[in-house]
């Protein structure tokens, strides 16, 4: 196998998709710890340690769930399934990175969001990949704990502590995984039953799915109108949180009514409109704090 293939292996084996998603909701809220522009080399040095954090957390993932990997179409191209990397070069691969992100976060930013970052990771491979997803419906909204770390990240490394801001933040994504996620789970629901994975639509249904995800929609919505007060945002973010939030309501609104009447539902509708929501929030998050507005 050449050096580039070789090299792209190790990268797929990162979940690069699901790195950048985290990164979305880590910069911005730099921005907003600081009010303003964050010192650049400290938002270098964040971005380098969370990505390798969560590259570190996405390889032992691959690791856990090669077994399963191979039975579900979604993930048959992972590079532990195809063989292009063995088992040991992931688990060697995942420590190491594991371990360069805690020493470039600590050394570099500090040591509070070094732990932070820890803990995201140890939580997502112990508590979700290891215990609650293969084991309860109920392992999205829990595992996704994990996925809201980065917001606490992101503000420790500029003040060196974290506040009733990230905290809102932390809850917002923490709401929003569950309505992100389980559209795609209907998707591939074929998959997840073929495996024994008991995600909430292979367990209760397309209706079930359907009501929870307008449940978390409006939910998040709601939490996310907090930071308004609590963190003095201006127009921009009022608007768009407004704005982007009745969308994403609007769009869970419609798969749980083609639920209901039995028809063909298009959750990846509402999955990538969830992605385009977090998206827009965060970044009027880390622009709102620039206007004077």
């Amino acid at each position: 196998m050449g050096f580039r293939r070789k090299a792209l292996a190790y990268v797929a084996l990162t979940k690069p998709r699901i790195i950048e998603l985290l990164l979305i909701t880590t910069i911005p809220v730099m921005f907003l710890a600081a009010r303003g522009v964050p010192d650049l080399w400290l938002v270098f040095a964040t971005l380098i340690g969370g990505a390798l954090s969560a590259g570190s957390a996405g390889a032992f993932n691959c690791y856990i769930d090669r077994d399963i990997d191979r039975i579900m179409k979604r993930t048959s191209k992972r590079p532990l399934v195809t063989g292009e990397l063995s088992d040991r070069e992931a688990i060697v691969f995942a420590w190491v990175l594991g371990a360069v992100s805690t020493v470039v976060l600590g050394v570099f930013v500090n040591w509070l969001a070094a732990a932070l970052a820890v803990f995201g990771n140890v939580f997502y491979v112990v508590v979700y990949s290891l215990w609650l997803k293969r084991r309860t419906p109920q392992n999205i909204i829990w595992g996704g704990i994990a996925g809201c770390m980065p917001v606490l990240v992101g503000w420790a490394a500029v003040t060196g502590s974290l506040d009733w801001a990230p905290a809102i933040l932390f809850v917002v994504v923490f709401l929003w995984t569950p309505p992100h996620y389980w559209p795609l789970s209907m998707r591939y629901r074929a998959d997840y039953a073929a495996a024994e994975v008991p995600m909430l639509a292979v367990v209760r249904g397309r209706v079930q799915v359907g009501l929870q995800v307008v449940l978390y929609a409006w939910a998040t919505v709601a939490c996310s109108l907090l930071l308004i007060p609590v963190a003095d945002m201006g127009v921009l973010y009022t608007v768009v949180a407004l704005g982007s939030g009745v969308w994403f309501v609007v769009e869970s609104h419609r798969l749980y009514s083609r639920a209901i009447r039995a028809q063909e539902g298009t959750p990846m509708r509402v999955f990538h409109a969830s992605i385009t929501y977090l998206t827009l929030l965060f970044v009027a998050v880390g622009v709102d704090p620039l206007l004077p507005l």
